[in-house]
């Protein structure tokens, strides 16, 4: 079983805010992670001003150390309007990138931006920064692509945010959430009842908080609802292999999807087929070469 981590900041940020707009060096992070036996890591930019410059400096990362990183696209929804597209094209064709990455701090994602992801067939992690109610607006709009919502809404730990987003996250199949960060346990356990297991993904939000730390309380999870060890490799590896498809040690796990499953998913609902992604954004790219992996956009 590979660990993979799903959520860790990287790299220079360009201001002096705070820790998440200064710097994220992974050296520590790195030292940790591997005490606690995590074999990969998503990793994408800390707040910067420009993060066509940002990218760079985590590409450079992942190209160091391909095995254990791998990048997501940081843009901002409203700055770089008009360059999303270029931005991840770039970032995907020439960097191996998995997925974009945006925060409601910087602005509130955009159909440009949701339509690239589509296009590309990229899933997209946004930090919707508590206004968990929006979900519900885009991501039914966009049935090809995932949408990896973290810290189950809220990182400030607001519970009420936490436990409405419950609700979203069960009702559509294209909607996930990681771990990282949430300190309310009780929500966690929710949502893996009512959700599924392979709607939660493992993640730390390194390389500020401990990934060891942030690991223990997955596992706790899986001892509370006395999940199997399928189940718990699905939370800890699986699901973001499957969502960023990773292809960790040249082949993806098989991922335990709740009519499948046993213990807590074999009860869970079975998620709806996907739609087709939308054509016309599709028409604009089909002449493009194929991605690093062999995918056709």
């Amino acid at each position: 079983m590979v660990i993979v981590d799903a959520h860790c900041h990287a790299g220079p940020g360009d201001g002096f805010t705070g820790p998440w707009d200064t710097s994220a060096p992974l050296d520590a992070y790195h030292a940790r992670a591997s005490r606690a036996g995590i074999g990969h890591t998503c990793i994408w930019a800390a707040f910067h001003s420009d993060y066509a410059v940002a990218n760079e400096a985590v590409a450079a990362i992942v190209r160091r150390e391909p095995q254990r990183y791998s990048g997501l696209a940081f843009v901002h929804a409203a700055r770089d309007r008009g360059r999303i597209g270029a931005m991840v094209e770039r970032a995907v064709r020439m960097h191996g990138f998995k997925g974009i990455k945006c925060h409601r701090a910087d602005a509130r994602i955009t159909r440009e931006l949701c339509e690239v992801a589509a296009a590309l067939q990229l899933p997209v992690l946004y930090d919707v920064l508590g206004e968990v109610e929006s979900v519900a607006l885009f991501a039914p709009l966009y049935p090809s692509v995932k949408f990896v919502i973290p810290h189950m809404g809220s990182y400030g730990d607001d519970w009420r945010h936490q436990r409405n987003f419950i609700d979203i996250l069960a009702s559509l199949p294209n909607v996930y959430t990681d771990t990282a960060g949430v300190r309310n346990f009780d929500c966690l356990v929710a949502a893996a009842r009512r959700a599924g297991a392979h709607k939660l993904l493992f993640g730390s939000d390194g390389p500020w908080l401990h990934p060891g730390v942030e690991l223990a309380k997955v596992r706790e999870l899986a001892i509370e609802l006395r999940l199997d060890d399928r189940v718990l490799a699905q939370m800890l590896g699986g699901n973001a292999i499957s969502v960023f498809g990773l292809g960790i040690n040249g082949a993806l796990p098989h991922v335990v999807r709740p009519d499948a499953g046993a213990g807590l998913a074999a009860s869970l609902p079975t998620s709806e087929p996907r739609r087709s992604r939308n054509p016309t954004r599709r028409e604009q790219f089909e002449r493009l070469p194929p991605l690093p992996d062999g995918r056709v956009p």
